[in-house]
Protein backbone atom coordinates (compact mmCIF):
# COMPACT_ATOMS: atom_id res chain seq x y z
CA UNK A 1 0.00 0.00 0.00
CA UNK A 2 1.31 3.15 -0.77
CA UNK A 3 0.02 6.64 0.01
CA UNK A 4 0.32 7.56 -4.13
CA UNK A 5 1.08 6.22 -6.81
CA UNK A 6 2.09 8.89 -9.65
CA UNK A 7 1.50 7.63 -13.73
CA UNK A 8 4.04 9.10 -15.92
CA UNK A 9 7.90 10.13 -14.83
CA UNK A 10 7.91 13.98 -16.80
CA UNK A 11 8.38 17.15 -15.04
CA UNK A 12 5.26 16.98 -13.10
CA UNK A 13 5.58 12.94 -12.37
CA UNK A 14 8.48 13.20 -10.78
CA UNK A 15 8.11 17.03 -8.81
CA UNK A 16 5.19 15.42 -7.00
CA UNK A 17 7.44 12.33 -5.96
CA UNK A 18 9.94 14.64 -4.47
CA UNK A 19 7.48 16.56 -2.58
CA UNK A 20 5.36 13.83 -1.37
CA UNK A 21 8.57 11.59 -0.37
CA UNK A 22 10.04 14.74 1.48
CA UNK A 23 6.81 14.72 3.37
CA UNK A 24 7.44 11.37 4.87
CA UNK A 25 4.64 9.88 2.14
CA UNK A 26 5.42 6.53 0.78
CA UNK A 27 5.19 7.23 -3.17
CA UNK A 28 5.61 5.04 -6.31
CA UNK A 29 5.85 6.58 -9.64
CA UNK A 30 5.41 4.33 -12.91
CA UNK A 31 6.78 5.48 -16.27
CA UNK A 32 6.49 3.21 -19.64
CA UNK A 33 9.61 4.21 -20.99
CA UNK A 34 12.06 6.63 -20.14
CA UNK A 35 12.15 9.51 -17.37
CA UNK A 36 11.85 13.02 -19.57
CA UNK A 37 11.18 10.59 -22.31
CA UNK A 38 8.72 13.11 -24.11
CA UNK A 39 7.51 16.55 -23.97
CA UNK A 40 9.66 17.27 -20.32
CA UNK A 41 12.55 16.93 -22.23
CA UNK A 42 11.67 19.04 -25.72
CA UNK A 43 11.22 22.30 -24.39
CA UNK A 44 12.83 25.74 -25.39
CA UNK A 45 14.94 24.78 -22.33
CA UNK A 46 13.85 28.25 -20.59
CA UNK A 47 12.64 28.75 -17.12
CA UNK A 48 11.09 32.40 -17.83
CA UNK A 49 7.67 34.03 -16.70
CA UNK A 50 6.57 34.09 -20.24
CA UNK A 51 7.02 37.89 -21.64
CA UNK A 52 4.57 37.42 -24.16
CA UNK A 53 2.03 35.91 -22.07
CA UNK A 54 1.29 39.78 -20.89
CA UNK A 55 -0.46 40.40 -23.88
CA UNK A 56 -2.94 38.20 -23.02
CA UNK A 57 -3.21 39.61 -19.60
CA UNK A 58 -1.94 36.55 -18.00
CA UNK A 59 -0.59 38.24 -15.19
CA UNK A 60 -0.94 35.67 -12.40
CA UNK A 61 0.48 33.37 -14.58
CA UNK A 62 3.92 35.28 -15.58
CA UNK A 63 3.95 36.86 -11.63
CA UNK A 64 3.90 33.04 -10.13
CA UNK A 65 6.66 32.13 -13.14
CA UNK A 66 8.71 35.32 -12.66
CA UNK A 67 8.95 34.21 -8.83
CA UNK A 68 9.81 30.48 -9.36
CA UNK A 69 12.65 31.13 -12.01
CA UNK A 70 14.94 32.78 -8.83
CA UNK A 71 14.07 29.78 -6.56
CA UNK A 72 15.05 27.25 -9.29
CA UNK A 73 18.03 29.32 -10.01
CA UNK A 74 18.83 29.28 -6.51
CA UNK A 75 18.03 25.25 -5.88
CA UNK A 76 19.87 24.16 -9.05
CA UNK A 77 22.47 26.66 -9.96
CA UNK A 78 24.70 23.83 -12.02
CA UNK A 79 21.58 23.32 -14.40
CA UNK A 80 19.88 26.60 -14.01
CA UNK A 81 21.79 29.80 -15.75
CA UNK A 82 21.45 33.35 -15.96
CA UNK A 83 20.51 34.06 -19.27
CA UNK A 84 20.30 37.71 -21.12
CA UNK A 85 17.72 38.12 -23.79
CA UNK A 86 17.67 40.62 -26.44
CA UNK A 87 14.83 41.96 -28.44
CA UNK A 88 15.51 43.82 -32.12
CA UNK A 89 12.81 45.99 -32.55
CA UNK A 90 10.60 45.56 -35.85
CA UNK A 91 9.22 48.07 -37.39
CA UNK A 92 5.66 47.66 -38.13
CA UNK A 93 4.92 45.19 -35.65
CA UNK A 94 4.88 45.94 -31.43
CA UNK A 95 5.27 49.78 -31.02
CA UNK A 96 8.35 50.30 -29.36
CA UNK A 97 6.42 51.71 -26.12
CA UNK A 98 4.48 48.72 -25.98
CA UNK A 99 7.42 46.63 -25.54
CA UNK A 100 9.15 49.19 -23.04
CA UNK A 101 5.86 49.13 -21.00
CA UNK A 102 6.27 45.25 -21.20
CA UNK A 103 9.26 45.00 -19.61
CA UNK A 104 8.41 47.64 -17.30
CA UNK A 105 6.10 45.20 -16.03
CA UNK A 106 8.17 42.01 -16.48
CA UNK A 107 10.84 43.98 -14.30
CA UNK A 108 8.43 44.27 -11.18
CA UNK A 109 5.67 41.55 -11.46
CA UNK A 110 7.39 38.72 -9.69
CA UNK A 111 9.76 40.62 -7.07
CA UNK A 112 12.83 40.44 -8.61
CA UNK A 113 15.61 40.37 -6.48
CA UNK A 114 18.98 38.53 -8.12
CA UNK A 115 18.49 38.81 -12.33
CA UNK A 116 19.33 42.51 -13.59
CA UNK A 117 16.52 44.59 -15.51
CA UNK A 118 15.81 45.44 -18.85
CA UNK A 119 17.23 48.25 -20.80
CA UNK A 120 17.06 49.66 -24.33
CA UNK A 121 20.27 49.12 -26.73
CA UNK A 122 21.80 50.39 -29.70
CA UNK A 123 22.43 47.67 -31.97
CA UNK A 124 24.65 49.51 -33.91
CA UNK A 125 27.21 49.18 -31.32
CA UNK A 126 26.04 46.55 -29.14
CA UNK A 127 27.55 43.02 -29.94
CA UNK A 128 24.07 41.71 -30.03
CA UNK A 129 23.63 43.88 -33.46
CA UNK A 130 26.79 42.37 -35.15
CA UNK A 131 25.01 39.30 -36.76
CA UNK A 132 21.25 41.25 -37.85
CA UNK A 133 20.61 42.89 -41.06
CA UNK A 134 21.68 46.17 -40.66
CA UNK A 135 17.68 47.65 -40.50
CA UNK A 136 17.76 46.42 -36.86
CA UNK A 137 19.26 49.21 -34.85
CA UNK A 138 17.26 49.37 -31.80
CA UNK A 139 16.60 46.68 -29.17
CA UNK A 140 16.03 45.87 -25.69
CA UNK A 141 17.88 43.48 -23.41
CA UNK A 142 16.15 41.80 -20.45
CA UNK A 143 16.99 38.31 -18.37
CA UNK A 144 15.74 35.16 -17.79
CA UNK A 145 17.19 31.65 -17.08
CA UNK A 146 17.82 28.66 -19.39
CA UNK A 147 17.79 25.24 -18.06
CA UNK A 148 18.79 21.75 -18.80
CA UNK A 149 14.76 20.22 -18.86
CA UNK A 150 15.74 16.14 -19.20
CA UNK A 151 18.35 16.74 -15.84
CA UNK A 152 15.76 18.84 -13.70
CA UNK A 153 13.11 15.98 -14.08
CA UNK A 154 16.31 13.63 -13.32
CA UNK A 155 17.05 15.17 -10.47
CA UNK A 156 13.99 15.56 -8.43
CA UNK A 157 13.26 11.75 -9.28
CA UNK A 158 16.67 11.23 -8.08
CA UNK A 159 16.08 13.43 -4.97
CA UNK A 160 12.17 11.67 -4.71
CA UNK A 161 14.27 7.95 -4.44
CA UNK A 162 16.97 9.35 -1.86
CA UNK A 163 13.46 10.41 0.23
CA UNK A 164 12.00 6.97 -0.02
CA UNK A 165 10.24 7.05 -3.35
CA UNK A 166 10.17 4.14 -5.49
CA UNK A 167 10.88 5.22 -9.40
CA UNK A 168 9.88 2.55 -11.56
CA UNK A 169 10.98 3.13 -15.51
CA UNK A 170 9.91 1.06 -18.57
CA UNK A 171 7.16 0.09 -16.46
CA UNK A 172 3.71 0.79 -17.71
CA UNK A 173 0.21 1.57 -15.91
CA UNK A 174 -2.50 -1.25 -17.58
CA UNK A 175 -5.08 -0.32 -15.32
CA UNK A 176 -6.19 1.58 -12.33
CA UNK A 177 -9.37 1.14 -10.52
CA UNK A 178 -11.04 1.58 -7.29
CA UNK A 179 -11.43 -0.70 -4.62
CA UNK A 180 -12.93 0.25 -1.71
CA UNK A 181 -10.62 2.76 0.03
CA UNK A 182 -7.85 2.80 -2.18
CA UNK A 183 -7.15 2.03 -5.88
CA UNK A 184 -5.69 -1.25 -7.07
CA UNK A 185 -3.11 -0.32 -9.93
CA UNK A 186 -2.13 -3.17 -12.35
CA UNK A 187 1.73 -2.83 -13.79
CA UNK A 188 3.92 -4.21 -16.38
CA UNK A 189 7.46 -4.27 -16.72
CA UNK A 190 7.82 -3.53 -20.27
CA UNK A 191 11.39 -4.88 -20.58
CA UNK A 192 11.07 -8.12 -19.05
CA UNK A 193 7.39 -8.29 -19.30
CA UNK A 194 6.66 -9.39 -16.03
CA UNK A 195 3.17 -8.33 -14.11
CA UNK A 196 2.66 -6.76 -10.79
CA UNK A 197 0.26 -5.09 -9.13
CA UNK A 198 -0.02 -2.17 -5.72
CA UNK A 199 -2.57 -0.40 -3.92
CA UNK A 200 -2.65 3.53 -3.38
CA UNK A 201 -4.47 5.64 -1.24
CA UNK A 202 -4.06 8.31 -3.95
CA UNK A 203 -3.66 8.75 -7.58
CA UNK A 204 -2.12 11.07 -10.08
CA UNK A 205 -2.40 10.96 -13.76
CA UNK A 206 0.72 13.03 -14.60
CA UNK A 207 1.21 11.90 -18.25
CA UNK A 208 1.17 15.02 -19.90
CA UNK A 209 -0.06 14.70 -23.77
CA UNK A 210 -1.60 11.32 -22.74
CA UNK A 211 -3.21 12.87 -20.12
CA UNK A 212 -7.16 12.43 -21.25
CA UNK A 213 -5.79 9.05 -23.32
CA UNK A 214 -4.59 7.57 -19.96
CA UNK A 215 -8.01 8.08 -17.97
CA UNK A 216 -9.99 6.90 -20.94
CA UNK A 217 -8.78 3.79 -21.50
CA UNK A 218 -6.08 2.84 -18.51
CA UNK A 219 -8.38 4.62 -15.29
CA UNK A 220 -11.90 3.41 -14.04
CA UNK A 221 -12.95 7.66 -13.75
CA UNK A 222 -14.73 10.29 -15.20
CA UNK A 223 -13.26 11.79 -18.03
CA UNK A 224 -10.45 14.81 -18.55
CA UNK A 225 -12.13 17.59 -19.93
CA UNK A 226 -10.92 20.44 -22.29
CA UNK A 227 -8.05 19.34 -23.06
CA UNK A 228 -6.05 20.56 -26.24
CA UNK A 229 -2.61 19.17 -27.72
CA UNK A 230 -0.14 21.87 -28.68
CA UNK A 231 3.23 20.74 -30.62
CA UNK A 232 5.94 22.44 -30.61
CA UNK A 233 9.14 21.86 -32.54
CA UNK A 234 13.18 23.25 -32.49
CA UNK A 235 15.80 22.95 -34.53
CA UNK A 236 19.46 23.08 -33.90
CA UNK A 237 22.50 24.34 -36.49
CA UNK A 238 25.65 25.38 -36.00
CA UNK A 239 26.51 28.08 -33.86
CA UNK A 240 25.53 31.81 -35.60
CA UNK A 241 26.52 33.80 -33.29
CA UNK A 242 29.96 34.90 -31.07
CA UNK A 243 28.34 36.40 -27.82
CA UNK A 244 26.61 34.57 -24.92
CA UNK A 245 23.18 35.97 -25.44
CA UNK A 246 20.12 34.70 -26.67
CA UNK A 247 17.35 36.47 -29.42
CA UNK A 248 13.63 36.49 -29.15
CA UNK A 249 12.26 37.29 -32.15
CA UNK A 250 8.60 38.93 -33.08
CA UNK A 251 6.88 37.13 -36.22
CA UNK A 252 4.33 38.96 -38.62
CA UNK A 253 1.64 35.85 -37.17
CA UNK A 254 2.78 37.52 -33.79
CA UNK A 255 4.34 34.21 -32.87
CA UNK A 256 8.02 34.94 -31.20
CA UNK A 257 10.86 32.39 -32.01
CA UNK A 258 13.55 32.12 -29.92
CA UNK A 259 17.51 31.96 -30.65
CA UNK A 260 19.89 30.81 -28.09
CA UNK A 261 23.02 29.65 -27.26
CA UNK A 262 23.54 26.16 -26.89
CA UNK A 263 26.03 23.71 -25.56
CA UNK A 264 28.70 26.31 -26.74
CA UNK A 265 28.83 25.06 -30.84
CA UNK A 266 25.70 25.68 -31.55
CA UNK A 267 22.77 27.61 -31.44
CA UNK A 268 18.68 26.50 -30.67
CA UNK A 269 16.13 27.63 -32.06
CA UNK A 270 12.05 27.61 -31.57
CA UNK A 271 9.44 27.28 -31.40
CA UNK A 272 6.35 26.59 -33.57
CA UNK A 273 2.94 26.49 -31.27
CA UNK A 274 0.84 24.29 -33.47
CA UNK A 275 -2.14 22.12 -32.49
CA UNK A 276 -1.01 18.63 -32.66
CA UNK A 277 -2.43 16.56 -35.80
CA UNK A 278 -0.09 13.08 -34.71
CA UNK A 279 -0.02 9.87 -32.63
CA UNK A 280 1.26 11.50 -29.27
CA UNK A 281 3.86 8.88 -29.69
CA UNK A 282 5.66 9.56 -33.35
CA UNK A 283 5.80 13.38 -32.93
CA UNK A 284 8.81 14.85 -35.08
CA UNK A 285 9.52 18.10 -36.90
CA UNK A 286 7.69 18.54 -39.97
CA UNK A 287 10.05 19.59 -43.12
CA UNK A 288 7.00 22.77 -43.09
CA UNK A 289 7.97 23.41 -39.48
CA UNK A 290 11.72 23.49 -39.60
CA UNK A 291 11.42 25.69 -43.26
CA UNK A 292 9.03 28.27 -40.96
CA UNK A 293 11.77 28.14 -38.39
CA UNK A 294 14.44 28.93 -40.67
CA UNK A 295 12.38 31.33 -42.64
CA UNK A 296 11.82 33.51 -38.84
CA UNK A 297 15.57 34.16 -37.96
CA UNK A 298 16.19 35.01 -41.24
CA UNK A 299 13.97 37.92 -41.12
CA UNK A 300 16.90 39.01 -38.76
CA UNK A 301 19.89 37.34 -39.15
CA UNK A 302 22.37 38.86 -42.36
CA UNK A 303 23.87 35.25 -42.62
CA UNK A 304 20.14 32.91 -44.06
CA UNK A 305 20.32 29.58 -42.82
CA UNK A 306 18.49 26.36 -44.85
CA UNK A 307 16.80 23.09 -43.73
CA UNK A 308 19.68 21.75 -44.90
CA UNK A 309 21.79 23.59 -42.00
CA UNK A 310 20.23 21.74 -39.27
CA UNK A 311 22.12 19.05 -37.16
CA UNK A 312 19.20 18.09 -34.92
CA UNK A 313 15.15 19.02 -34.31
CA UNK A 314 13.16 17.70 -31.88
CA UNK A 315 9.40 18.28 -30.69
CA UNK A 316 6.95 17.69 -27.93
CA UNK A 317 3.07 18.07 -27.44
CA UNK A 318 1.69 19.82 -24.46
CA UNK A 319 -1.78 19.06 -22.90
CA UNK A 320 -2.84 22.41 -22.46
CA UNK A 321 -6.60 23.76 -20.77
CA UNK A 322 -8.91 24.21 -24.32
CA UNK A 323 -10.00 27.46 -23.45
CA UNK A 324 -11.42 28.27 -27.00
CA UNK A 325 -8.64 30.23 -28.44
CA UNK A 326 -8.46 30.13 -31.65
CA UNK A 327 -4.64 30.12 -32.55
CA UNK A 328 -2.56 27.59 -30.59
CA UNK A 329 -0.42 29.84 -29.89
CA UNK A 330 -2.79 31.74 -27.67
CA UNK A 331 -4.16 29.20 -25.72
CA UNK A 332 -3.54 29.40 -21.93
CA UNK A 333 0.21 27.87 -20.15
CA UNK A 334 -1.70 27.88 -16.89
CA UNK A 335 -1.92 24.50 -15.11
CA UNK A 336 -5.27 23.07 -14.10
CA UNK A 337 -5.83 19.72 -11.68
CA UNK A 338 -9.13 18.35 -11.92
CA UNK A 339 -9.83 16.29 -8.83
CA UNK A 340 -11.94 13.10 -9.39
CA UNK A 341 -13.71 11.18 -6.61
CA UNK A 342 -16.93 11.76 -4.36
CA UNK A 343 -15.67 12.32 -0.50
CA UNK A 344 -14.65 8.90 0.68
CA UNK A 345 -13.55 7.36 -2.72
CA UNK A 346 -9.91 7.39 -3.03
CA UNK A 347 -8.90 10.38 -5.08
CA UNK A 348 -7.54 10.83 -9.14
CA UNK A 349 -5.50 14.39 -9.42
CA UNK A 350 -5.28 14.93 -13.02
CA UNK A 351 -2.47 17.78 -14.38
CA UNK A 352 -3.33 19.54 -17.74
CA UNK A 353 -0.86 22.26 -19.01
CA UNK A 354 1.45 24.16 -16.89
CA UNK A 355 4.97 25.23 -17.58
CA UNK A 356 8.86 23.97 -16.45
CA UNK A 357 9.19 27.05 -15.15
CA UNK A 358 6.35 26.33 -12.41
CA UNK A 359 6.78 22.41 -11.57
CA UNK A 360 7.28 23.11 -8.00
CA UNK A 361 4.19 24.76 -7.60
CA UNK A 362 2.25 22.61 -8.97
CA UNK A 363 3.71 19.63 -6.83
CA UNK A 364 2.97 22.05 -3.74
CA UNK A 365 -0.65 22.71 -5.13
CA UNK A 366 -0.87 18.87 -6.02
CA UNK A 367 -0.81 17.89 -2.97
CA UNK A 368 -2.59 20.54 -1.16
CA UNK A 369 -5.59 19.28 -3.00
CA UNK A 370 -4.41 15.91 -2.45
CA UNK A 371 -3.93 15.07 1.60
CA UNK A 372 -6.73 16.39 3.02
CA UNK A 373 -8.42 12.84 1.00
CA UNK A 374 -5.73 10.57 1.63
CA UNK A 375 -6.41 10.30 5.46
CA UNK A 376 -2.87 10.52 6.28
CA UNK A 377 -0.09 12.90 7.81
CA UNK A 378 2.91 14.53 5.95
CA UNK A 379 4.84 17.41 6.47
CA UNK A 380 4.66 20.78 5.38
CA UNK A 381 5.61 22.64 1.96
CA UNK A 382 9.50 22.39 1.77
CA UNK A 383 11.20 22.30 -1.68
CA UNK A 384 11.60 26.29 -2.18
CA UNK A 385 14.41 26.09 -0.19
CA UNK A 386 16.15 22.98 -0.70
CA UNK A 387 18.42 22.30 -3.35
CA UNK A 388 18.44 19.54 -5.56
CA UNK A 389 21.30 17.23 -6.17
CA UNK A 390 24.78 18.37 -7.01
CA UNK A 391 22.78 22.11 -6.49
CA UNK A 392 24.18 22.98 -3.21
CA UNK A 393 26.40 25.73 -3.99
CA UNK A 394 25.81 29.74 -4.68
CA UNK A 395 26.08 30.73 -8.30
CA UNK A 396 28.94 32.78 -6.96
CA UNK A 397 31.05 29.36 -6.14
CA UNK A 398 31.31 28.61 -10.01
CA UNK A 399 34.40 29.10 -10.21
CA UNK A 400 35.83 27.86 -6.64
CA UNK A 401 34.10 24.01 -8.44
CA UNK A 402 35.67 24.34 -11.09
CA UNK A 403 39.02 24.91 -9.12
CA UNK A 404 38.05 21.88 -7.55
CA UNK A 405 37.41 19.99 -9.68
CA UNK A 406 40.70 20.68 -11.69
CA UNK A 407 42.58 19.83 -9.11
CA UNK A 408 40.75 16.18 -8.54
CA UNK A 409 40.99 15.83 -12.43
CA UNK A 410 44.09 17.36 -13.85
CA UNK A 411 44.26 14.97 -16.45
CA UNK A 412 40.83 15.85 -18.23
CA UNK A 413 40.68 18.46 -20.54
CA UNK A 414 39.06 21.53 -19.89
CA UNK A 415 36.01 21.41 -21.65
CA UNK A 416 35.37 17.65 -20.10
CA UNK A 417 35.61 19.13 -16.43
CA UNK A 418 33.12 22.34 -17.54
CA UNK A 419 30.64 20.03 -18.45
CA UNK A 420 30.66 17.57 -15.89
CA UNK A 421 30.26 20.96 -13.31
CA UNK A 422 27.54 21.98 -15.72
CA UNK A 423 25.71 18.40 -15.73
CA UNK A 424 26.84 16.90 -11.80
CA UNK A 425 27.54 20.31 -9.90
CA UNK A 426 29.41 19.08 -6.81
CA UNK A 427 28.03 15.41 -7.72
CA UNK A 428 31.38 15.54 -10.33
CA UNK A 429 34.10 15.20 -8.18
CA UNK A 430 32.73 12.02 -5.93
CA UNK A 431 31.62 10.42 -9.54
CA UNK A 432 35.40 10.71 -10.67
CA UNK A 433 36.70 9.71 -7.01
CA UNK A 434 40.22 8.02 -6.62
CA UNK A 435 40.64 8.61 -10.37
CA UNK A 436 44.37 9.42 -10.64
CA UNK A 437 44.43 9.84 -14.85
CA UNK A 438 42.37 9.14 -18.02
CA UNK A 439 42.75 5.34 -17.74
CA UNK A 440 41.35 5.08 -14.24
CA UNK A 441 37.83 6.17 -16.10
CA UNK A 442 37.45 3.07 -18.20
CA UNK A 443 36.66 2.73 -21.79
CA UNK A 444 36.76 6.51 -23.34
CA UNK A 445 33.34 6.53 -25.73
CA UNK A 446 34.01 9.77 -27.51
CA UNK A 447 33.52 13.38 -27.02
CA UNK A 448 34.48 13.26 -23.52
CA UNK A 449 32.34 10.56 -22.12
CA UNK A 450 33.99 7.32 -20.28
CA UNK A 451 32.24 4.42 -18.98
CA UNK A 452 33.05 5.99 -15.52
CA UNK A 453 29.94 8.15 -16.18
CA UNK A 454 28.25 5.48 -18.17
CA UNK A 455 28.28 3.74 -15.07
CA UNK A 456 27.07 6.23 -13.23
CA UNK A 457 24.17 7.01 -14.85
CA UNK A 458 22.71 3.59 -15.04
CA UNK A 459 23.09 3.11 -11.36
CA UNK A 460 21.80 6.54 -9.59
CA UNK A 461 20.00 7.94 -13.21
CA UNK A 462 17.96 4.71 -14.52
CA UNK A 463 19.84 5.30 -17.84
CA UNK A 464 19.44 1.75 -19.96
CA UNK A 465 19.67 3.02 -23.82
CA UNK A 466 22.68 5.04 -25.76
CA UNK A 467 19.57 7.83 -26.14
CA UNK A 468 18.86 7.93 -22.27
CA UNK A 469 22.84 8.95 -21.85
CA UNK A 470 23.30 10.95 -25.52
CA UNK A 471 20.17 12.84 -25.53
CA UNK A 472 18.62 13.24 -22.05
CA UNK A 473 21.27 12.77 -19.04
CA UNK A 474 24.14 14.60 -21.26
CA UNK A 475 23.23 16.13 -24.68
CA UNK A 476 26.56 14.66 -26.13
CA UNK A 477 24.84 13.02 -29.06
CA UNK A 478 24.91 16.16 -30.57
CA UNK A 479 28.98 15.83 -30.89
CA UNK A 480 29.54 11.56 -30.79
CA UNK A 481 29.85 10.22 -34.30
CA UNK A 482 27.16 7.82 -35.43
CA UNK A 483 29.91 4.82 -34.97
CA UNK A 484 30.87 5.93 -31.35
CA UNK A 485 26.90 5.78 -30.68
CA UNK A 486 26.96 2.43 -32.39
CA UNK A 487 29.82 1.24 -29.88
CA UNK A 488 27.78 2.89 -27.06
CA UNK A 489 25.06 0.48 -27.56
CA UNK A 490 26.95 -2.41 -28.15
CA UNK A 491 28.88 -1.60 -24.69
CA UNK A 492 25.29 -1.21 -23.16
CA UNK A 493 24.12 -4.25 -24.73
CA UNK A 494 27.21 -5.85 -23.78
CA UNK A 495 26.67 -5.22 -20.01
CA UNK A 496 22.95 -6.53 -19.54
CA UNK A 497 21.34 -5.56 -16.09
CA UNK A 498 24.87 -5.77 -14.51
CA UNK A 499 26.41 -2.72 -16.23
CA UNK A 500 26.04 -0.58 -12.92
CA UNK A 501 27.11 -2.45 -10.18
CA UNK A 502 30.27 -4.51 -12.53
Amino acid sequence: MYDIAIIGGGIHGCGIARDAAGRGLSVLLAEKGDLAGATSSASTKLIHGGLRYLEHYAFHLVREALREREVLLAIAPHIVRPLRFVLPHHRGLRPAWLIRLGLFIYDHLGGREVLPSSYAIDLRRHAAGAPLKAGFTRGFAYSDCWVDDARLVVLNAVDAAARGALIRTHTEVLAARRNRDCWRIDLRDNLTGRLSAIEARGLVNATGAWVAHTTAHRIEAHAVARVRLVKGSHIVVRKLFEHDSAYIFQNRDRRIVFAIPYEKDFTLIGTTDVDCEEETDRVSASSDEIAYLCRAVNEYFASAIAPSDVVWSYAGVRSLQDDGKAAAQDATRDFVLQLDGKPGEPPLLSIIGGKITTYRRVAEEALRQLLPRLGCSAGAPWTRGTPLPGGGFASGDRQRLARDLEDAAPFLDADVRDRLLRTYGTSARAMLANAARKEDLGRHFGAGLYEREVRHLIKTEWAMTADDILWRRTKLGLRLTQDEHHRLEEWLHRQGPGAASA
